[in-house]
């Protein structure tokens, strides 16, 4: 994605109009939020855009399946890796199944019944698979027992392979992945285990994970370009800069443009480095380097302005009205 569109994407595209439908979701001044988008008209907001879930996954020890791991996990993560209408709505895997779990608050207009299910045989984002019933099923929890969960993961079968592929190129329509995103899912999946839950369940969602997203995003871009890998390194840094989106809706307040300033940037230098990877730039991966140490000197001041911003309940709590 060239710089000229930087500033466009960086914002996620939250506002778009799907079959005719506006999505509405929280509060119109959470609007800005973009998870605000999958929650139930009416509900509470707080809890559900403050805190997250947990991460329950035991990573492989190898440097190959560590590094799979961490591109399926940003895959799983951004928009980019779906196409059609889910793409355009800001959907990604995790806008169902939060830190590969479950999401019991997602709700989307003519997709969803009650709270915490999907319909995912719906012609809304996929030109394959319409059923032409309105079904929502519960959305199943990816770190659950192994044995709760309908599609084997034994990657003798490639039965988790086949399924994650048709879900991206059928179920939304997708381009076909790469192969190393494909494979990279596929561990990330079988990763997550119920023994590795943390205790407490849910914690507060912070400005510094998120930015820990996007920098693990960057490394498995870098990790990419060492397997000389365009496509995968290209889909891990839109992945980063969508993280970086979802925090700058965050720090939305007036008083907070330095913050939104230091985003930006940050953001026009990934948007170049995509660029270089696509032009097969060999300074790419330097760019990339260049971008995480410099990330270490403007990261702080977004945490200590975190106080003030949509991260802090109160502060979201107020902006909601409640």
């Amino acid at each position: 994605m060239d710089r000229a569109r930087a500033a466009s994407v960086l914002k996620p595209r939250f506002c778009v109009a799907i079959a005719g439908l506006v999505l509405i979701g929280a509060a119109a001044p959470l609007a800005v939020l973009h998870p605000a988008r999958w929650l139930t008209p009416g509900s509470d907001p707080v809890g559900p855009l403050t805190t997250t879930f947990a991460e329950c996954a035991r990573p492989p020890a190898d440097p190959q399946g560590a590094w799979l791991f961490e591109v399926g996990r940003a895959a799983f993560r951004t928009p980019e890796l779906l196409g059609g209408q889910a793409a355009r709505a800001g959907l990604a895997c995790e806008s169902c199944h939060q830190a590969g779990r479950r999401n019991p608050d997602f709700f989307f207009p003519h997709l969803s019944g009650a709270p915490g299910t999907a319909d995912v045989t719906t012609a809304l984002f996929s030109s394959h698979r319409d059923d032409g019933i309105d079904n929502p099923k519960p959305i199943p929890d990816l770190s659950g027992p192994k044995s709760s969960l309908k599609v084997p993961q034994d990657p003798a079968s490639g039965a988790l392979t086949r399924f994650i592929h048709g879900q991206i190129t059928e179920e939304f329509d997708g381009a076909e992945p790469p192969p190393a995103v494909l494979a990279g899912l596929a561990t990330y999946v079988r990763s997550l285990d119920p023994g590795a839950c943390p205790t407490p369940a849910r914690t507060p969602l912070r400005v510094a994970d998120q930015l820990e997203d996007a920098r693990r995003a960057v490394r498995a871009a870098l990790g990419a370009l060492e397997h000389h890998d365009a496509p995968t390194a290209v889909l891990m840094i839109e992945g980063a800069r969508w993280r970086l989106g979802l925090i700058d809706e965050r720090y939305s307040a007036s008083d907070l443009a330095d913050a939104r300033g230091a985003l930006r940037t940050a953001d026009l230098d990934l948007a170049a480095a995509v660029a270089a990877v696509r032009a097969g730039d060999p300074h790419a991966a330097a760019r990339l380097d260049l971008w995480l140490a410099r990330s270490i000197a403007w990261a702080p001041g977004l945490e200590r302005e975190e106080p003030r911003s949509l991260y802090n309940p109160a502060r979201l709590a107020a902006a909601a009205g409640r």
